[in-house]
């Protein structure tokens, strides 16, 4: 019976009844009053906010999810806008640098390429027999934070957290995967704490067939699982995308997910405008998996408005590293950049660029903080009345600029989305609310969808799909704001539409065998609530 009190899926806390007490055995070891989940969760948002920072908050948060998974589910689920940025970004960043600091208690499972030949028997030690959805990272490329290696973990948990928060995907289905295949952060390999190999990064057959031998065995020990693949550099994130997506159920996050996010918030502002979104012309800042991302989905969108194919691909425009991405630079370019090298002159600068093509969508995913300046903004304002500025890059401290630089720059103008959440901006008493083109509003609901209709591969004309439902939920009240995407607080619902669409696109593709008239019905027997009489763990 003592189980009852320390297995976090099973613990209820004060909030057992007299009965549950008697039957199981409970009498005598917990005070005599009972309370209900909405004190236990008034207790636990008290002793919260009552803490200095935002670390020690994710880490009262990851103690909480050790201790009583129940409740911290229903307070999550309770107040996404307050605690949403404590278990993801923002406050991960914060958490996966020092994760190996603050290391208390495994979560998720490690896998290291040392154990290559032998994860089929690893992975049998997974306690759960049912695993519907996985999250796994590499570590190489955490958020705009670069290399962290296994302190990496923290976004598959993270991501996973909203899974079920958004989505009511039991988390007992759900498995966060971390592949240990080394570092090249020297402060990481010289620090005495750190939980992860310290040999260098491994590259080439070796690493690849560890991911063969990886997907292979997820794939068969629990019986075709959506796999997420997140942060991943961009040298292996494409390439792996493309070997693996119609092998296997899987998609990655930081190429298609964030794409979704992007392409909704650009169907929000072309409604805003009253423009087609094939008059824009956008201009990317950063040429990564992000970026590249977004540009494709774009390019699906626009040709779905009945434009060719040749006059899709010059609505976008990207600034590397190098300079403008144009036709000259052909040779050096990676292949996923060429369809955007369109035959104008060599630019080095950003600012420039805006200049010569002048754009009516600035989209910034370089990592690179700071880099829509005041000119910048000032200078995208001058060229149109309404600029579209999304500054996507995470955690905040990342971010191209702030919401209220976008709006004071422009005089309230800018049509603004950010990738880490900014407090609304009051600006000559007119109230101005950002838009947060997080993946939260994209993932959870795609993963419903794919998981309830048991959709054999995940498309990209899903993701569009789900970009249209996320869109057409923006509500007229939230437009009137400038909003271009649905308030957080209806996340949950948010998900269940994104959910619908995704599974109806799997049955018309032939990708799910389920019937149209199933699909609610499947969608909504997904969905946990997290309410204090639910059990989670399902065995029970």
């Amino acid at each position: 019976h003592m189980e009852r009190l320390t297995n976090p899926a099973l613990c209820k806390g004060l909030s057992w009844n007299e009965s549950d007490r008697v039957s199981s055995g409970l009498k005598g070891l917990l005070p005599p009053r009972i309370h209900s989940m909405k004190t236990e969760s008034q207790r636990a948002l008290n002793q919260l906010r009552s803490l200095s920072n935002e670390l020690e908050k994710y880490i009262y948060l990851q103690e909480l999810q050790n201790r009583n998974q129940r409740l911290f589910y229903f307070i999550i689920s309770n107040n996404i806008t307050e605690l949403m940025p404590l278990v993801y970004t923002p406050t991960v960043g914060q958490g996966c640098i020092k994760y190996s600091d603050i290391f208390r208690r495994p979560r998720g499972m490690w896998l290291s390429i040392k154990d290559a030949g032998n994860v089929r028997n690893i992975l049998k030690n997974w306690p759960e027999p049912t695993v519907k959805v996985i999250v796994m990272t590499d570590g190489e490329r955490i958020l705009g934070l670069g290399d962290l290696g296994a302190n990496g973990m923290g976004i598959p948990v993270g991501k996973l957290i909203l899974y079920s928060v958004c989505a009511g995907i039991n988390p007992d289905h759900c498995l966060p995967l971390t592949l240990d295949c080394g570092t090249n952060n020297d402060k990481l390999r010289n620090d005495p704490l750190y939980i992860g190999n310290k040999f260098p990064r491994v590259r080439g057959p070796e690493y690849d067939s560890f991911i063969e031998e990886v997907m292979v065995e997820l794939d068969n020990t629990f019986k075709c699982p959506l796999i997420q693949f997140e942060d991943f550099a961009n040298l292996n994130s494409f390439r792996l995308l493309d070997g693996y997506r119609n092998r296997f159920c899987t998609f990655n996050d930081d190429i298609q997910g964030t794409a979704a996010a992007a392409v909704a918030g650009l169907f929000g502002a072309a409604e805003l405008l009253g423009t087609p979104l094939s008059s824009h012309r956008i201009l990317f800042l950063g040429a990564g998996a992000a970026g590249l991302g977004i540009a494709d989905l774009f390019v699906k969108a626009v040709k779905k408005e009945g434009v060719p194919e040749v006059d899709a691909f010059k609505c976008c425009w990207f600034v590397d590293s190098r300079g403008l991405v144009v036709k000259s630079r052909w040779d050096e370019l990676r292949d996923e950049k060429k369809p955007y090298a369109h035959e104008f002159s060599e630019c080095t600068s950003f600012l420039e660029s805006i200049k010569l093509l002048k754009p009516t969508c600035i989209i910034g995913v370089s990592g690179q903080p700071k880099t829509f300046t005041k000119e910048v903004i000032e200078t995208m304002g001058s060229y149109n009345e309404r600029p579209i500025i999304f500054a996507l890059s995470n955690p905040t401290s990342k971010a191209e600029c702030s919401a209220r630089q976008a709006y004071e720059w422009t005089d309230g103008r800018a049509v603004f989305a950010s990738g880490s959440p900014f407090d609304s901006v009051e600006l000559k008493g007119k109230l101005y609310v950002p838009g947060q083109g997080n993946n939260a509003y994209i993932f959870p609901g795609m993963g419903l969808g794919v998981v309830a209709s048991k959709a054999k591969h995940v498309t990209e004309e899903m993701f569009l799909v789900a970009a249209e439902s996320l869109a057409r939920q923006v509500t007229q009240q939230e437009k009137d704001l400038g909003c271009i995407y649905p308030s957080l607080e209806r996340i949950r619902d948010v998900s269940f539409h994104v959910a619908l669409a995704v599974a109806e696109e799997a049955v018309r593709s032939g990708l799910s065998t389920a019937s149209r008239a199933d699909i609610k019905n499947l969608v909504e027997n997904e969905m946990l609530t997290f309410t204090h009489n639910e059990t989670i763990k399902s065995s029970l």
